[in-house]
């Protein structure tokens, strides 16, 4: 099986400053990690593109793009919020993290890959149709799904969010979409805070308190997840992978391992190859703990290359 592996310098120069946890250095420990494992020498390595214009619009706002583009400094820092910062080289970051996602699309469905894993940064899921937040511009995730939709033809797709935050912003663009299920599990009450829609049809959200074990996490993404999969029947799966409910990251407080991290790959994996034929595209999110974080990554990958 082939896997595809986006990846960009550029995303070692985005930087929102020394002491900011999502720093250039999560990229540094995982791709030393993955050469020391060998499993950089077996994905199908791509270098990521910017993104276009018309993929960001089709999940943004052009006011959005444009005030975010006209915030972009030339040298220094420019704020979008307390946590969330720009320098010279964010802009082109986070475009090609998104333009990683649209082409791992294309990649797998094109039948030029069998699935792909994109190694970006900055992170997409918080970033919502018309604002930027929780250190995300562009929502890497939702460009691809869009795209799959637009681009390709396909009817239904699945969005899954392992991430320890509520993806609000993936939420937010497909909310009322009915081409769209979004299934999600996040520490709460935690940021960003974002009410819990229980009733709605095609947002399955598996809220979880502070100091859930990995034996609690699957049984509560087991039992909701993938029978709502199973209902709605996507023709590709695009996961947000975030990998800061481990119990080392000092971001948050749900106590998951590299185990939990293998378990929740595998079925992802295993119902894509089911029911999908194998359609997957996975994109980092979160994940602050150098150690942790690159553990949890090399074992995603390791179930996407078994796939």
């Amino acid at each position: 099986m082939t896997t595809a592996f986006l990846d960009h310098p550029v995303f070692l120069r985005h930087d929102m400053g020394s002491h900011h946890p999502e720093r250039p250095a999560r990229l540094e420990a995982i791709h030393q990690l993955l050469r020391e494992r060998g499993l950089l020498s077996r994905v199908q390595a791509h270098e990521a593109p910017r993104v276009e214009r018309a993929a960001l619009l089709r999940v943004h706002q052009a006011a959005y793009l444009d005030r975010l583009a006209a915030l972009a400094p030339r040298e220094g820092f420019a704020f979008i919020d307390p946590d969330t910062a720009m320098n010279p080289y964010t802009l082109e970051a986070a475009e090609r993290a998104a333009g990683a996602a649209v082409r791992a699309t294309d990649l797998v469905l094109r039948g030029e890959s069998d699935n792909a894993f994109c190694c970006v940064r900055p992170p997409g899921h918080h970033a919502e149709a018309g604002a930027a937040m929780g250190f995300c511009f562009y929502n890497n995730i939702a460009c691809a799904a869009a795209h799959a939709l637009a681009a390709h033809g396909l009817r239904r797709v699945a969005i899954l969010d392992f991430d320890v935050h509520h993806g609000n912003g993936t939420e937010d663009i497909f909310r009322d979409d009915p081409r769209v299920l979004f299934c999600s599990s996040f520490q709460y009450p935690f940021y960003p805070n974002t009410p819990i829609d229980h009733g709605h049809p095609r947002i399955v959200s598996v809220p979880l308190p502070a100091g859930t074990r990995g034996m609690d996490f699957r049984e509560a993404v087991g039992s909701t997840w993938f029978p709502a999969l199973e209902r709605f029947a996507p023709e590709m799966l695009f996961v947000s992978a975030g990998f800061d409910a481990h119990q080392d990251d000092p971001m948050a407080d749900l106590l998951l391992n590299e185990r939990d991290y293998a378990w929740i790959s595998e079925e992802i994996v295993r119902f894509a190859r089911t029911h999908c034929a194998g359609r997957l595209v996975s994109s980092l999110e979160g994940g602050y703990h150098l150690t942790a974080l690159a553990r949890a990554v090399a074992v995603h990958l390791e179930c996407l290359l078994a796939s």
